[in-house]
């Protein structure tokens, strides 16, 4: 069984992830094709490990790709196999930011509250 992929949306309509993917496609298509890769491997368990994925705590995990800058997507888990995507980074360095870590945290607490399906 695979898994399926979904983004969050806020409360007002938003896709945050949509909106951070649409923007690397067109500052930066080829980090866009290996990330859009990434997340068609995350439907396949196999891949849920370094160096495709790893855990970050707090329930959250991040789908990694290094280039000149990493990009990350973050994402958690629901039950009946699904992967709720929240939020979308990209930086110089290895660490995941305190306040990037918060806003995954706060939408995947939103998604959850709402009961979202």
């Amino acid at each position: 069984m695979e898994f399926s992929v979904e983004f969050f949306t806020s409360a007002a309509g938003r896709c945050p992830v949509r909106e951070f993917l649409e923007a690397l496609k067109r500052s930066d298509p080829g980090d866009f094709a290996a990330v859009m890769a990434g997340l068609a491997r995350l439907r396949l368990r196999a891949y849920h490990h370094p160096p495709l994925s790893k855990a970050i705590g707090d329930g959250l995990f991040e789908l990694r790709h290094v280039g000149k800058l990493n990009t990350r997507i973050i994402y958690f888990f629901m039950k009946g196999r699904r992967i709720v995507t929240v939020h979308g980074i990209r930086n110089k360095g290895q660490a995941l930011s305190a306040q990037d870590r918060l806003v995954a945290i706060n939408r995947m607490h939103e998604w959850l509250s709402r009961g979202a399906a």
